[in-house]
């Protein structure tokens, strides 16, 4: 009997936090902080939370649902984390391999030794990237693509193998291994590497061995016509209100659903849904297993999502790491938020925010498109402490 009424009042308890984040956030969209949000909190499995807030478009007053379709940019990485780890238990990579194992076009790669105003000096490095420098952002490539591929991930108008190649003749910016540089460059790379690996198109690979096993069918990189009216517009913070993205940018115009689309973009290129990025991360909180699918071993689980980056200053936010593409909380200035240390998850250029707390038993999912970072913090804050 106190059994069943400690969990009456647990329950009523989730209901009450639910409510009051449902509130909350339909307070951001009301007072134009944001067009529109989803969110989304499961506790060991169950959810617990789903709500939707404010319009998918504003000019037109489209509602947002909760199956709205988001762009949720480098929110994909840790898809291609996934897929790397795949291919290392299948023996078709290893992650210490250097990356010019399997793409030959690296051998040779040079870096940038000394930079005097415009003039460069290069140098070869001590010795070749790894999928590991990759996977961690400690590769030494640029951010974003030189300036031989400008557009390209606007108007996605180059394959990948294409682009990667450009990627290999440009010098890397420190010694692999001694600095952080997130790197859009290096996750493009990876998904190339999935490529030759596997012998498919990285978005046929995505699709065959993530996607559809997860049953995510409302995720893809290149959306079907069927899609187009759940995809939300995109918006930024601009003079003190939300204002149209304006393009060209990333991905291209979200109402021009990426028509005539060729580049797979692996660093950012995902639409998607909060119910299917629960079930992503699902599965990695379960050690790489949902619904009685098995994607990962706990092991390639364990070593995916641990710190790698140790002391070197790494992360985009106070208290963080990067394990093998997660961004992993390492101490107590990073779970000011209220996620526990050892909590994993990735965030994406136009709002969107998915992460897992073990500790918790506990995924969340934050999704809009622009707006102020407010929402987010209050969500992350109120999924934290919506369970003990």
């Amino acid at each position: 009997m106190r059994r069943l009424v400690c969990l009456f009042l647990f329950s009523v308890a989730l209901l009450a936090q639910s409510a009051g984040i449902s509130e909350r956030m339909k307070w951001f969209a009301d007072h134009g902080k944001n067009a529109g949000i989803v969110t989304l909190v499961q506790h060991k499995g169950k959810q617990i939370h789903l709500s939707a807030a404010g319009f998918a478009d504003l000019e037109k007053k489209k509602p947002m649902r909760a199956d709205t379709m988001f762009q949720i940019m480098s929110m994909t990485k840790p898809f291609v984390a996934v897929s790397i780890m795949m291919l290392q238990e299948e023996g078709k990579l290893y992650l210490s391999d250097p990356v010019e194992k399997h793409l030959p076009e690296f051998r040779g790669q040079l870096m940038i030794e000394a930079r005097d105003g415009d003039r460069i000096t290069l140098g070869k490095p001590s010795r070749a990237i790894t999928i590991r420098d990759l996977l961690t952002h400690t590769s030494g490539m640029r951010t974003q693509p030189p300036a031989g591929l400008q557009g390209l991930q606007e108007e996605m108008n180059r394959p990948l193998a294409e682009a990667v190649l450009v990627y290999s003749q440009t010098p890397l910016e420190f010694e692999p291994g001694t600095k952080w540089l997130y790197s859009n460059m290096g996750l493009d790379t990876l998904g190339r590497i999935v490529e030759v690996a596997s012998g498919m198109k990285f978005e046929e690979f995505l699709e065959r061995r993530i996607l559809a096993p997860l049953g995510m069918k409302d995720s893809t990189i290149f959306p079907k016509p069927a899609q187009y009216d759940r995809i939300a517009q995109v918006y930024v913070w601009r003079d003190g209100k939300l204002a149209l993205k304006g393009w060209p940018g990333y991905g291209g115009d979200p109402m021009s659903y990426r028509k005539g689309a060729i580049f797979s973009g692996p660093s950012y290129s995902l639409i998607s849904t909060a119910p299917d990025l629960a079930n992503f991360y699902q599965m990695v909180l379960n050690g790489g297993m949902l619904q009685g699918k098995r994607l990962l071993s706990a092991e390639s689980v364990k070593v995916m999502t641990a710190l790698h980056t140790g002391d070197i200053k790494a992360g985009h936010n106070p208290g963080t790491g990067f394990g093998l593409a997660w961004e992993v909380t390492k101490d107590a200035q990073g779970s000011l938020g209220l996620q526990s240390i050892g909590t994993y998850g990735h965030g994406g250029a136009f709002g969107t925010y998915g992460w897992v707390d073990p500790a918790k038993q506990l995924v969340g999912v934050f999704m809009t498109q622009g707006g102020t970072p407010d929402a987010r913090n209050a969500f992350v804050a109120m999924a934290g402490a919506s369970v003990e």
